[in-house]
This record gives C-alpha cells, structure tokens and sequence, in this order.
C-alpha cells in the first residue's frame, strides 16, 4: 500500500517513513503544505500521514481541500497540539484518526493498517484467495498451507492485487500504487515481478490464481 507522509520535521518524518518501509509500505514524504497539497490532491494514495502545523498550507488546509476535491484517502492527523478541541476539529472537517505526538512508532502503523482495513471494508489481517492466504500483519503468503518465499515488492503486488480480487488491476493502476513518486517504472520491470509471482504462486497448481488481461493489466481470481 502506497502512504503520503507529510510532515515539516524532517528526522521524524524520516523515521517515519523508514519505519512504514520496513513493514513494505510504499512512502512518499512532503516537509511542507505546498508539496503534499499537490501530493495529496494529484496522486493516489492508500493512507495520509498528516502534520498540522505546516508551512504554507497547514494540516486543516489540506484536509479542507481534499474533501471538497473529492479525494476520499483516508487521513491520519499528527500534531502536539493535544486539547480535544483540536481532535474533535480535526476528526469534524474529514480526518478518519487522529495520533498526538509524541507517539510510539507501532502505534501509529497499527493505525495505518486499520485505516486501510477499513476502507477495504475487512477487519482481519488475512487476505484470501482461493486457497491462497496473506497475512497482511507478518507480510507473509501461504498457498495449500506452505509458505512462499516472496521479496517486498513481490508481496506487495500479490497483497494489492488479492485485495482487489477479481477485479482487473491496470498496469498504470499498480505502478501508481506500488511505486513512489521518484522511482522510475519500467514496464518490463512490473512484468518480470508478475512473472516470477506466477512461478512461486501457481507453479505446481491446477488452478490458476494470477492472470493477465492482455492489454490491460492483471487480476487474482478465487473463482
């Protein structure tokens, strides 16, 4: 899942993003309001990490913004500003939770998964498919009960493509999701992971559970 950290205090929002990276989130990091405005409104993001106190463009800008442009991503609101009026502010113009600082780091990406739990409309950390079961919490995949050895990016296609289940997924789609800001996607790239996921996921089994669409993208079906 593709998360938005924004956040002007650089070490934290470092630390932050390390530590989202080392659960295989994919991070983009803003250290002002002007650059995670345009991130915010222009990008497709799973979750919003969002600091209220900003230059240019604070936290309550943004917020306000995103929901009058219709973008629906959930937001997690950080600040030391801790008075419940600001909570209730904060959660009253959109924000779906709300973290003061300061914060233990697994509080907040238990948070981040719930939020994403959410939107899915599932409130269990395992993923299904067929027989093929993710646990979004261990990042780790079974298939008829053993364990697939899968890299992180690996285990993030196959986790966003189970969590779209039978849903075709564009190419486009994935690469926006998977892939920061900064990192240059070559197609060949997203298609030799795809092809090493249907050697570690099928491979052995009658049923199929990747497939691509040609010309399109690909899709994971239980059916």
């Amino acid at each position: 899942m593709r998360v938005l950290v924004v956040e002007d205090e650089r070490d934290l929002a470092d630390l932050i993003a390390e530590a989202l990276k080392k659960e295989m989130f994919t991070v983009d990091v803003c250290y002002d309001g002007e650059e995670g405005m345009y991130m915010a409104l222009n990008e497709p993001f799973d979750v919003v990490i969002l600091d209220i106190m900003l230059p240019v463009h604070d936290g309550w800008e943004i917020l306000k913004s995103m929901r009058e442009n219709g973008v629906n991503t959930p937001v997690l609101m950080l600040t030391a500003l801790s008075d419940v009026e600001y909570r209730v502010k904060g959660l009253n113009m959109g924000a779906d939770d709300y973290l003061p600082k300061p914060f233990d780091l697994r509080e907040l990406i238990a948070r981040v998964r719930a939020l994403i739990r959410r939107k899915s409309e599932s409130k269990s950390t395992k993923l299904v498919c067929g027989d093929l079961i993710l646990d979004t919490a261990t990042k780790k995949a079974y298939r008829g009960g053993k364990e697939i050895d899968l890299t992180k990016k690996e285990y993030q296609i196959l986790e966003y493509l189970v969590m779209n289940k039978n849903r075709v997924v564009t190419k486009e789609e994935l690469q926006e999701h998977l892939w920061s800001f900064d990192d240059e996607v070559f197609s060949d790239v997203l298609r030799s992971h795809i092809k090493n996921l249907r050697k570690k996921v099928d491979k052995g089994f009658k049923r199929k559970i990747i497939h691509t669409v040609r010309g399109i993208g690909y899709v994971a079906r239980d059916e």
